[in-house]
């Protein structure tokens, strides 16, 4: 964003002082976090007062700030607009700044794989235009709309994650973001707790589209029945499907798992044989989105092809990891949830990368009153899979670790509630280069502290 604290005074029909001349290039809401040119937004609440960081924004290289109207004693010397709510005003600065953006604005949503979506659309279609994206998890209500006004003049495609905990905030941010094309990744079973169930999650998910451009395009999970269900009750929609089924507009099979990453063929509007950088077959699937987005927007399967052997994933989303042992660490750490720890678990038991294979799991949060049921549910799965050892993390994982001890395997099996060092420790005496050690677990469990301290003590 590039604009005249003029402008942006007046998108917020707002008053101000020392508002003249000075061109405003972003903004933030993080005082400690000040790029050079931006705008300030302090936030008041009932243990911090953003206020009291104006001044400090200001000496850091912020060019003014927002000032509550009922704030007392604002700063004379300081440009300053005066509003009545800080969060209603960055929302409405980005709603203005978007409708004058020219770029396509694709908006990504889903129960899992967001994050790797967004990353693998930006990947592909960086090959051929000028790609922003949000930046870490800055997909909520207050991140979205720094998101936007961080969109530089040039960008040509922004993709744009979105985020919930509860009904009405993914069509919030869609309305607020309006999507020219819009992607459900897929609806599993994270916050169940807030939805009931996942008839809740797909139709909170299936929000997106209250934002959508009037011409836009809709990917969706084709094998996810409730997301199909909602679609053909929008015939309206130009809606397409990727997935595995024959009936889904784009198809993955033959996934084979190789040194280089998944290996796959296409077949339906995109055709051959292509390799994503990155194991596991929901990745797969979530490249076929990427794939369909990027051929809507006039790329060639080639070029297709040659992009996705490049794409580059946020950490810690089945990221591989070489121990000094050679021991190969599949950190998946980011996050978990019962539909993606079945898929990382599906990649466990399939690949032959490594014959002696570990399991690290941690929590699986925000899973509301079903959560013990959950838990022990994964245990027919890793029961059917050859593992040499598994390791439980967190309070939650002893329902499972209960639930394993019924069964009798000869698999080596710790539990620890809040003390990754006996994993580490275990880990250290039993792991080599024929080694490959699956860590999955929710974003509160930081899971990757076990990886961590396996890579300090052989260093």
């Amino acid at each position: 964003m590039k604009r005249k604290l003029t402008e942006l005074a007046s998108w917020l029909e707002a008053s101000g002082q020392h508002l003249e001349g000075i061109t405003v290039t972003g903004a933030t809401i993080d005082s400690r976090n000040i790029q050079e040119g931006e705008l300030f937004i302090p936030f008041r609440g009932e243990h911090a007062n953003g206020h009291v960081y104006v001044r400090s924004a200001i000496e850091n290289g912020a060019v003014a700030a927002l000032w509550l109207a009922d704030e007392p004693n604002p700063p004379e010397d300081i440009p300053l607009i005066f509003v009545e709510d800080a969060e209603i005003a960055l929302q409405q600065l980005a709603r203005s700044y978007r409708e004058q953006l020219t770029c396509k604005v694709i908006g990504v949503t889903g129960s899992n794989g967001k994050t790797s979506t967004k990353d693998l659309l930006a990947s592909v279609l960086g090959a051929k235009f000028e790609v922003r994206k949000t930046e870490g998890n800055f997909n909520n209500e207050l991140g979205m709309p720094l998101t936007i006004l961080s969109l530089e003049e040039d960008t040509e495609v922004a993709v744009l994650e979105m985020g919930m905990s509860g009904f009405g905030e993914i069509s919030f941010l869609s309305k607020l973001a309006k999507p020219d094309i819009a992607i459900i990744t897929n609806i599993g079973e994270a916050h169940m707790q807030d939805l009931g169930s996942r008839e809740g999650i797909a139709k909170a998910k299936f929000e997106i589209i209250d934002g959508l451009s009037s011409n836009g395009a809709f990917y969706f999970d084709g094998d996810e029945p409730l997301l199909t269900a909602l679609v053909d009750s929008h015939p309206e929609l130009d809606a397409h499907a990727f997935g595995y089924g024959d009936s889904c507009d784009v198809l993955a099979k033959d996934i084979k798992v190789t040194e280089q990453g998944s290996q796959f063929t296409v077949e339906g509007q995109i055709e051959g044989q292509f390799v994503i950088p990155v194991y596991g077959e929901h990745q797969v699937k979530n490249a076929l989105a990427a794939m369909l987005v990027a051929k809507k927007l006039g790329m060639t399967d080639e070029s297709i092809r040659s992009a996705l052997l490049n794409a580059v994933l946020t950490p810690m989303r089945m990221q591989p990891v070489t121990a000094k042992s050679g021991a190969l660490f599949i950190n998946d750490a980011y996050n978990s949830a019962p539909t993606s720890l079945r898929a990382a678990l599906t990649f466990i038991g399939q690949t032959e990368l490594r014959n002696d294979k570990w399991v690290v799991l941690g929590d699986m949060l925000e899973l509301g009153q079903d959560e013990q049921h959950f838990h022990e549910s994964v245990a027919d799965q890793l029961a059917n899979l050859k593992l040499k050892g598994i390791a439980l993390y967190g309070p939650r994982m002893h329902w499972l670790y209960d639930e394993l001890l019924t069964r009798n395997t000869n698999v080596e099996l710790i539990w620890t509630e809040n003390d990754y060092a006996p994993i580490v420790e275990k880990l250290l005496g039993s792991i080599n280069d024929q080694s490959i050690i699956l860590l999955k677990g929710s974003r509160g469990m930081a899971l990757e502290n076990v990886l961590k301290g396996v890579l300090e003590t052989e260093a």
